[in-house]
């Protein structure tokens, strides 16, 4: 297809109220063409998060495995967190921790 553009294929989806609302406010606001293109680019953003915990997965499993305590507090240190924040390598974001760690 020419322009970069890709097959499409119609589809009936059902979706919360609330979350229609944010589409349809998104669309308003100008960050999104129409609400299918609001909804492609969430569908695809969640795809594109499932590959890369999978490839983490898989490079977990060839490497030992998730890092222990020692290796997190190092990762820590090396990232600068700040006190009570983790990195979370299974999601690549910062996270609360869910315990207070001493100031």
């Amino acid at each position: 297809m020419p322009g970069g553009m890709t097959a499409s294929k119609k589809i009936a989806i059902s979706l919360p109220a609330t979350l229609v609302a944010k589409a349809n406010r998104a669309v308003k606001d100008g960050h999104a063409k129409s609400v299918s293109a609001y909804i492609a680019r969430a569908v695809e953003e969640k795809a594109n998060d499932e590959d890369l915990r999978q490839m983490l997965d898989e490079m977990l499993a060839e490497t030992g495995g998730p890092t222990t305590e020692d290796e997190q507090r190092r990762l820590d240190a090396a990232f600068r967190l700040r006190t009570g924040e983790t990195l979370d390598l299974r999601s690549l974001n910062k996270k609360k921790s869910k315990k207070r760690r001493a100031a």
